[in-house]
């Protein structure tokens, strides 16, 4: 049997609402997924350092504060200096359309706004992990 789909969820930033995210990581587990919630007001620093010892496949970033154009930089930035290039980063939360389009061309590989079904959500993630392959 394989392992599980380990999912990091973080809130980086001063948004300090975090219902979203949790229902999030409650629809992860009930899919069978291994998911770890970092909690609120964490840095780029403090998500990927967690994301890195936890040896997850998925880095779940949570945004409703409008930051996303300035923490995915520094995410990727030090994610290489990692040498975990192939942790799969996802964005959820909200924000305006061209955002979403401008940090998937930085590397994001799903942008999960609000209205994702948890259906479409579960399946995204699947999705990602199966076509990157074993890590």
């Amino acid at each position: 049997m394989s392992q599980p789909i380990r999912v990091l969820l973080a809130k980086v930033g001063l948004d300090g609402h975090d219902r979203g995210v949790k229902i999030v990581a409650r629809t992860l587990r009930d899919a069978g997924m291994d998911v770890i919630y970092t909690g609120l007001h964490r840095t780029p620093d403090e998500v990927v350092n967690a994301a890195v010892q936890e040896d997850v496949d998925i880095l779940g970033v949570s945004l409703l504060s409008g930051v996303q154009l300035t923490v995915f930089p520094k995410i990727f930035k030090l994610l290489e200096e990692k040498g975990s290039k192939d942790l799969i980063i996802v964005a959820g939360g909200v924000m305006p359309d061209e955002d979403a389009e401008a940090i998937k061309k930085m590397g994001v590989a799903e942008v999960l706004l609000q209205d994702t079904p948890p259906a479409q959500l579960v399946a995204n993630l699947k999705r990602l992990v199966s076509e990157r392959g074993p890590r």
